[in-house]
């Protein structure tokens, strides 16, 4: 993991002259590109800065060895890869994603043969006996009735068209006017939020899980290309609204990731953000630059051509080359940065091992901000599998900082929200007696 990449990328912002902001132009509409880095520097920087916001399909990296039908139940040999040695609950994917296995704790672990045994707890869709590949996930479950609740299919407008998503009521009895919009992160849909959803109706909260532009459910954008925040931010703004006009009166913004990015974009940019009582943001991308320059590190991408293709995405004149409609803005999206500008409680739930999205920025966030920022670190976890390593921890520690948050307020037009606490806690004190 890239520790120090943060510190170099903004020391070289800095020392960016006037003169070398005038030749990113050359660079960019190919004038003087070859001379700078060279022609096959300047594909590779186009080739890393199109795959940031490029939506692609999901790869079978995982090789399925056998699987095992005994007394004990249902077994599968893994290939050992860091994610499938990581004891928790996870989803095996097959079948180009039409098979779904729900796969548990590991049974037994040979680091001579490199393969892992794991105990299947539920095969929910597909053949796994003729799966031989498949990806690994964190999101464990592919719809609300997995977990035992009713959800009703509703239909969120946005700007570029109507996009699914799920909403899972609370009960009546603890039932608070106040919901938790679910935004799951790049590559990734709605079955992510799934992992919250018991633990926001604990709460009393109604649960929506949405899609957002460009992830496969909703309709694309017209550039067919990720704003990392920028752009998916509106979607959100849509989910706010369907919110209000269906009885919510402010909402918890939950984020996986670039979900994160996402969440607090809307949390700054949206003209609801003062109905946002507080976010809680698994793994978030809180300074893109940072994740740019580490993805550059890892796979072995000189630091200069990282640097021009992050130019290339935030210039305007970088728009043929990249696809985008409009420059992301990176100085905007840099919370580490802007630290001190955040005014909406967040909770940021962060492995120190997630070798995807660093999670220095997050700490990072927190120290610099401790009156809004509380930050929680997790090991083991990897990148938003912090619930699936321990999911009695995650809720404990989200549930209990909820409950703060949500706590009655003396501001006039926040009374609706007066015993949320006290209802949750009897919630949770009924089913630890149960």
């Amino acid at each position: 993991m890239a520790l120090n990449t943060r510190s170099a990328s903004n020391a070289a912002e800095k020392k960016m002259s006037l003169s070398t902001k005038w030749a990113i132009a050359g660079i960019l509409t190919g004038g003087t590109l070859a001379g700078l880095v060279g022609a096959g520097s300047s594909a590779l920087a186009v080739y890393f800065a199109r795959r940031v916001i490029t939506p692609a399909a999901r790869h079978e990296d995982q090789e399925v060895l056998a699987l095992i039908r005994s007394d004990k139940g249902l077994q599968v040999i893994l290939a050992a890869t860091p994610d499938t040695t990581i004891d928790g609950v996870f989803s095996l994917f097959f079948e180009g994603g039409k098979g779904h296995a729900r796969i548990g704790r590991i049974v037994s672990y040979s680091p001579a043969e490199q393969t892992v045994l794991r105990e299947v707890e539920e095969v929910y869709s597909g053949n796994l006996a003729e799966a031989r590949r498949g990806w690994w996930s964190g999101a464990t479950y592919p719809d609300p009735a997995a977990i035992g609740l009713a959800a009703e299919e509703v239909e969120i407008d946005l700007d570029v068209g109507k996009a699914p998503a799920w909403l899972v009521r609370a009960d009546a009895a603890t039932h608070a006017p106040i919901w938790a919009i679910m935004v799951h992160g790049r590559g990734a849909t709605r079955l992510e939020g799934l992992r919250a959803v018991r633990t926001a109706r604990e709460l009393g909260l109604d649960s929506l899980l949405i899609s957002y532009r460009n992830d496969g459910l909703a309709p694309s954008a017209i550039d067919g290309r990720y704003g990392l925040g920028s752009t998916e931010w509106r979607d959100v703004e849509a989910a706010i609204e369907y919110a209000m006009a269906n009885g919510a009166r402010e909402v918890v913004l939950f984020g996986w990731s670039m979900g994160g990015a996402i969440s607090l974009q809307t949390a700054d940019l949206s003209k609801h953000r003062h109905l946002i009582r507080a976010l809680v943001l698994d793994a978030p991308v809180i300074n893109w630059v940072n994740v740019m320059a580490h993805h550059a590190e890892m796979n072995r991408i000189p630091y200069n051509v990282g640097r021009y293709g992050q130019l290339m995405l935030g210039h305007p004149l970088g728009r043929r080359l990249t696809g985008l409609s409009a420059p992301v803005d990176f100085k905007a999206m840099d919370w580490e940065a802007r630290a001190v500008e955040l005014r909406t409680p967040t909770l940021l739930i962060h492995s120190v091992d997630d070798d995807y999205v660093p999670f220095e920025p997050s700490a990072s966030l927190a120290e610099k901000n401790p009156d809004m920022v509380t930050f929680e670190p997790f090991h083991g976890a990897r990148h938003t599998k912090e619930w699936n390593v321990d999911p009695e921890k995650w809720e404990r520690l989200v549930r209990s900082w909820l409950q703060r948050q949500l706590a009655p307020r003396n501001n006039p037009g926040q009374s609706e929200a007066a015993g949320l606490s006290e209802r949750a806690g009897q919630s949770e004190g009924n089913a630890q007696a149960g």
